[in-house]
């Protein structure tokens, strides 16, 4: 089954708003088997709403709107919609009181403009919104269901998932999908393509693989379709593995994760201490671990060493390696990261000196170049990589690399694997 998401806002199309809660939906909805086969943003207009939802009403069965539910007289979605559906309003006793209790709580006046979040088409059901004040509509006329939500991508969510996905299982009659991934790095989608080129002939039709490339990762999903949940769930583990099988040491992980959260786990689990000497990434690889929870566990602290004298007063470079070979040099890197190991009283130590870009760069130091230190107590090693892209895609790729690098050392060094 098909559906369609209809955002509303003119904040959207300005770019001053990005549209995450497309992303989500069209995720969420896949579970209950209902794939999302168009996309719109529209401006706060009256005109624009009602012709959307028609033309989408020709294509499908079930949209789902966020956007415009406000207090405000730009927020125009629920009026819209009424006049779309030719039906008056009602004022909903249940929204009332929780606007009421919403209000007292926070020692504010509940005013008139305020309650009429409570005004909501005649012929709707509403849905609940317990931690925002605007609630959602579930319309269901002539075979069509549109779901309106507020644009606010938490309630969004809380509104779906308390409300909305129940109403879709006893809605709609869908088959049972399932999803399995995996999580490569450094393989161009490319070669992946033709390593798995056999396999990919092999799949039955009701499941296909997709290939999702990003910042020198692919992800590789099987996804599958069935009206026998138990026999789909055999049928996508025997294929999921063949697939990892096929691609060997390709595969960083076999979940539906990122590289640094995979990692962040490990090191959790087995109670492995980390720092970090960031120079080009500038926090950045501390950040993305610090997402994780528990992680104060294994992670105590780190140091951004992007100056010279930050690396030579914090971490001992010697000044005549900036004279000789330059911050951005396998030595420096290895310098960085011994120093860190013993500083923070860490098991692993991983430092990153480079170019981010655009400027910085010579003939001998393009973009792009970066070191990547890693230390132990056995000892330490370099790596050297030349990437692309834009300085923050550079700072995901170095994450990317040194969670791969990472990876390979807790395997060999400290059996966690």
């Amino acid at each position: 089954m098909n559906a369609e998401i209809l955002t509303i806002g003119d904040e959207l199309l300005i770019g001053q708003t990005v549209d995450t809660n497309s992303a989500w939906i069209g995720k969420n909805l896949a579970q209950y088997g209902i794939q999302v086969s168009r996309k719109t943003a529209i401006s706060d207009s009256e005109a624009e709403i009602i012709s959307a939802v028609n033309e989408a009403f020709q294509r499908v069965d079930f949209l789902m709107i966020t956007g415009g539910l406000g207090p405000t007289k730009d927020d125009i979605t629920k009026k819209t919609l009424a006049k779309l559906y030719q039906c008056g309003f009602r004022r909903d006793e249940t929204v009332t009181a929780h606007l009421e209790n919403i209000f007292a709580r926070r020692g504010r006046q509940l005013l008139e403009i305020n309650k009429q979040q409570a005004d909501v088409p005649e012929i709707c059901e509403v849905l609940a919104n317990e931690v925002g004040t605007a609630p959602g509509m579930w319309f269901d006329q002539n075979g069509k269901v549109l779901v309106s939500m507020p644009g606010v991508p938490n309630e969004m969510m809380h509104i779906m998932e308390n409300r909305v996905f129940q109403r879709i299982k006893n809605r709609f009659k869908t088959p049972e999908i399932l999803h399995y991934t995996a999580v490569t790095i450094g393989v161009p989608e490319s070669l992946l393509s033709k390593q798995l080129e056999t396999f990919e002939l092999s799949l039955p039709p009701h499941i296909k693989l997709a290939y999702l490339p990003a910042l020198n990762t692919v992800k590789l999903r099987l996804s599958g379709q069935s009206d026998n949940a138990q026999i789909l769930e055999s049928e996508m583990k025997g294929f999921f593995e063949k697939m990892c099988e096929t691609c060997g040491e390709s595969v960083f992980t076999k979940e539906d994760i990122s590289p640094v959260k995979y990692i962040a786990r490990l090191l959790i689990r087995h109670n492995i201490k980390i720092t970090l000497a960031e120079s080009c990434t500038g926090g950045y690889i501390a950040n993305q671990l610090v997402t994780e929870p528990g992680i104060s566990k294994v992670f105590n602290g780190s140091i951004i060493s992007y100056a010279n004298e930050i690396k030579h007063n914090e971490l001992g470079v010697p000044e005549d390696v900036f004279r000789t070979e330059g911050a951005v040099s396998e030595t420096c890197a290895r310098y960085m990261c011994e120093a860190a190991l013993k500083k923070f009283g860490a098991d692993i130590a991983v430092s990153t000196t480079g170019i981010a870009g655009p400027g910085g760069a010579t003939a001998e130091k393009p973009v792009g170049l970066v070191y990547v230190g890693i230390a132990t107590k056995n000892g330490s090693h370099v790596k050297k990589y030349h990437l692309f892209g834009t300085r923050e895609q550079f700072m995901q790729r170095t994450a990317n690399c040194v969670m791969a690098l990472l990876k390979d050392l807790l395997k060999t060094e400290f059996n966690t694997l």
